[in-house]
């Protein structure tokens, strides 16, 4: 791989840096390991018929009692017994891979994949067309850029099994693209118990290696905050003067330094369960709470590429600090008359501390290949020495009740859920290379300067369903379901820069300032510094949002013939969509003070429908039918452009999106061989009237900017195929008898075209609120292009040996993700840019657990890992026809981790 590399001469200057670092290339880590209760051993195939019934609870909304319980001697899989298409991630299986978060472990699911962000793509659909669902509801996401959670804040140790339903029904919301992920945590306990671990994980590139970091404040290393961030009142409310820059003397945010021993991972977890009899009903509470604290660096190159040349380059290393605590406390009562009640709070926090030092040259207008040696010579035209600090917090309340009257059931449920993110002090101070010194000064002005933002979203959900058993008129059940729910957003950006009042600085006579004027306060007053507020224009600091969605369905679950099920139904739906643009500042072009607001009102009647014929023992096949939509997101909405410091580009909405619609067809054949093992082969076809693609821009100074828009149609289809097998070792001997061999493997081909006709147009928000460009489709999209984040090929291959009599399993994880694309190229004079692409390739983990006996506990369990053994780094390239220009590379490194846990 080609690479910029640093001079070392060049970084010789800081910002305010004791000793100024230099850039060095150092690579990140994955996210720390919590601990996780002890699994019970996985069972043999050959073992009685008690000891291998499998229960699962798969809670869906109005799923007539909101668990699914499977247990039986000729129903051996959970997924085989529902009517629709689900893959289904035990409890056993997360352990068994040993993953830290959910959306990792989703990564090895039929048909998913996970991007850097934690967010999951469902055959080749990215995550807006995803719905994440915890225990059946509807959860808030905690970031700028998304509507949907990232599931990578999820640890495993809360999460007692992951149901993944590809295809559609009307029981779940109308938003239904790719699929829907539904999160499930414990129920009660079977036992009392009581279980703590801890662990400890490092990566070949970020621990014990050179990487950034700067102080922040005293209680940083927990996750919060303690005060030393809070905005200025002076700058909340500065009414666009011009603000001295002395509110913001706090080197604890600005002041970069280096650590040449960037520390190892930290995680540590406690969880307990207690059941007991009061009288006839049965009381039971699970409670986890989990911490971790790990370090992630990455040395990353960077460019970008507009009319056949290469126009900006850079390269930086970013060192994250991400510390996560999580909790959880779910109660529940079980009645004898079949009625249950559960009541579930979850609390996450996620916090990430990011220091990045960056070299980059800039309007380079050169192909790549022309350079001598393959490489740019010279200083850097910029220095830019960057901190941010981003806390995310989510918190949950639910309750469910399932009630059985005869032939009648009733569920009900409700939610108040509510995320923060609030990211203080997002610094940049940019150093220009000034020739006639031949050193580098301060720039005031852009970009120099610094960010406060902060997100508040709420959700309010509810719903009931009622069940009646048709049993003595047909085999089957008929349903009806109301649910509702209420999305609150606020999104707030306050963006400033230094500012010398558009004069010269006292005693320097220039704007590029010298290291020592910013150092030394005697040569500089540094009342002639401001900070001015730059967003000020109208949209560009604030938006509220609101989604509320009425929905109501009729369902019929029936078997129609012997051996043949259909469940059908359908669903309507309303939604209100409401974007609000508050006139802060009086500068609306409609007239000052005058708020806009977009207003996207839509219903629709979304049927769905799946047969299932048994037409052989163990043999199962399946045909599926459906129409669903899927909204545009309130951040695809929204105008405030907004960094996403995860690929370094800005995002700005369009706030003149509208809904896409899907039909979705599916056919599939299921073979059961025997207990624990199946053999599936699926096609699926997907159409897709305007769906919302990912476009992107480079504005004058060369930076990456990605935006939104309608693309006229498309189409999606594939293949998908997937192996479990055991293999029993005890006819190699009886010291192998109770071992067998572990396998399973999944394969999806898909191919995805953008259906772009001459006379196709699309609307862009070309700033104006008002006026909406209207744009010949061809000149955005490419006809036949694939989707953005959608690959060809997506494969998993488990492989391992394990002990059916005590916990002792070595596993081999092979993943493998063929390239996708990220974004659209840019329009560059009336011609489109080539397409960016994302190559994943291929992930080789190993996972090693080992349980035995320590005198006082009832169980204990050691874990090894080893993770992106291959070393695959992140690839992300734009060919611009004369070279390739390296749009967001960086090397990842091979992480290793011990954990103990202990259960009591």
């Amino acid at each position: 791989m080609r690479r910029l590399r640093p001079f070392a001469a060049a970084l010789l200057a800081g910002t305010g840096l004791a000793a100024a670092p230099a850039l060095a290339q150092a690579e990140p880590q994955p996210l720390p390991t919590t601990g996780e209760q002890v699994a019970e051993p996985a069972t043999s195939p050959e073992a009685t018929d008690a000891q291998t019934e499998e229960q699962v609870e798969v809670s869906t909304p109005g799923s007539e009692g909101a668990e699914i319980v499977v247990t039986g001697r000729f129903i051996p899989e959970p997924v085989r017994n529902t009517a629709q298409v689900v893959s289904v991630l035990s409890s056993a299986e997360i352990a068994r891979t040993g993953d830290g978060d959910i959306a990792v472990a989703l990564q090895r699911v039929t048909g998913l994949s996970v991007n850097t962000n934690g967010f999951v793509f469902v055959r080749g659909l990215g995550d807006r067309y995803s719905l994440a669902l915890l225990n059946g509801l509807a959860l808030p996401s905690p970031e700028p850029l998304r509507r949907v959670v990232p599931l990578d804040i999820f640890p495993t140790s809360i999460v007692s099994s992951a149901v993944v339903q590809k295809s559609y029904s009307v029981n779940y919301p109308g938003e239904f693209g790719g699929g829907a992920i539904n999160l499930t945590t414990a129920s009660l306990p079977d036992e009392n118990y009581l279980t703590a671990g801890i662990g400890i994980s490092g990566d070949s590139e970020t621990t014990a290696q050179l990487g950034y970091t700067y102080y922040g404040s005293k209680r940083d290393v927990f996750g919060f905050d303690d005060g030393t961030r809070d905005l200025p009142a002076a700058l909340r409310d500065n009414g666009g003067e011009l603000v001295d820059a002395g509110v913001l003397e706090n080197e604890d945010t600005l002041i970069l330094q280096r650590n040449n021993q960037i520390p190892a991972n930290f995680s540590a977890s406690l969880a307990g369960g207690y059941a007991t009899d009061i009288g006839d009903t049965r009381f039971g509470a699970i409670a986890s709470a989990s911490f971790s604290n790990g370090w992630r660096t990455r040395g990353a190159t960077q460019e970008t590429a507009t009319a056949g040349s290469l126009f900006t380059s850079s390269y930086g290393v970013r060192t994250e600090n991400r510390v996560q605590a999580s909790g959880l406390l779910a109660l529940g009562l079980d009645f004898p008359q079949e009625h249950k009640i559960r009541l579930t709070n979850v609390f996450i926090r996620d916090t990430s501390k990011v220091a990045r030092v960056r070299g980059s040259f800039e309007s380079i207008q050169t192909p790549f290949e022309d350079l001598e040696d393959d490489r740019l010579t010279g200083p850097y035209d910029a220095l830019s020495y960057e901190s941010s600090y981003v806390q995310r917090q989510l918190i949950t309340s639910q309750a469910v009740g399932e009630f059985e009257f005869g032939a009648v059931e009733l569920d009900l449920r409700g939610s108040y859920s509510k995320s923060e993110r609030d990211s203080p002090y997002e610094r940049t101070t940019q150093y220009r290379f000034v020739g006639s010194t031949g050193g580098y000064a301060v720039n005031l002005g852009t970009p120099t300067g610094v960010i406060f933002s902060e997100l508040d979203e709420t959700v309010w959900a509810g719903g009931g369903d009622i069940g009646y058993d048709l049993t003595g008129l047909i085999n089957g059940k008929l349903s009806v379901g109301y649910a509702y729910s209420d999305t609150q957003r606020t999104f707030q950006s306050l963006n400033f820069l230094y500012n010398d009042g558009g004069a010269p600085i006292a005693g320097t006579g220039q704007s590029y300032l010298p290291i020592y004027a910013l150092l030394t306060p005697a040569l500089i007053d540094f009342e002639d510094i401001g900070l001015r507020q730059v967003n000020r224009a109208f949209g560009q600091t604030e938006y509220r949002g609101d989604l509320t969605v009425h929905g109501a369905y009729v369902r019929a679950d029936v078997e129609v013939a012997t051996g043949v099920r259909l469940e059908a139904g359908v669903r309507y739906e309303d939604a209100v969509q409401l974007l609000t643009l508050p006139d802060l500042y009086g500068n609306n072009p409609s007239g000052a003070g005058n708020e806009a607001v977009i207003r996207k009102a839509n219903d629709y009647w979304l049927p769905a429908a799946t047969a299932t014929w048994n037409f052989a023992e163990d043999f199962q096949f399946r045909l599926h039918g459906s129409k669903t939509i899927a909204r545009p997101q309130f951040r695809e909405l929204g105008t405030i452009p907004v960094l996403d410091v995860e690929s370094d580009r800005f995002l700005s909405g369009n706030p003149f999106l509208t809904d896409s619609i899907l039909w979705n067809a599916e056919t599939r054949i299921e073979w059961y061989p025997a207990r624990g093992e199946r053999i599936s082969i699926a096609g699926f076809y997907k159409s897709l009237d305007a769906p919302i693609e990912t476009i992107a821009t480079i504005d004058g100074a060369g930076t990456l900017q990605v935006t939104n828009a309608n693309a006229p149609k498309a189409t999606l289809y594939g293949v998908e195929a997937e192996v479990v097998k055991y293999i029993g070792l005890g006819g190699l001997g009886d010291g192998l008898a109770p071992f067998r061999l572990a396998l399973s493997a999944n394969y999806t081909w898909s191919k995805s075209k953008l259906q772009v006709g001459a006379d196709d147009e699309t609307i862009l928000y070309p700033g104006n609120i008002d006026s909406p460009l209207i744009a010949p489709a061809s000149q955005v999209f490419t006809d036949g292009s694939p989707l953005t984040g959608q690959s060809e090929h997506l494969a998993n291959l488990q492989f391992g040996i394990e002990n059916t009599d005590r916990l002792e399993q070595l596993t081999f994880l092979l993943t493998y993700a063929s390239e996708r694309v990220t974004s659209r190229g840019a329009n560059t004079g009336g011609v489109l840019d080539p397409d960016i692409i994302e190559r994943p390739g291929i992930n080789l983990d190993i996972v090693a657990r080992q349980g035995f006996e320590w005198p006082g506990f009832a169980e204990m369990e050691i874990k090894f890992e080893a993770r992106n053994v291959f070393g695959r780094g992140h690839i992300e390239e734009q060919d611009y026809g004369t070279g390739i220009a390296r749009i967001n590379n960086y090397d990842i490194g091979t992480t290793f981790a011990a954990s103990l846990s202990a259960k009591f």
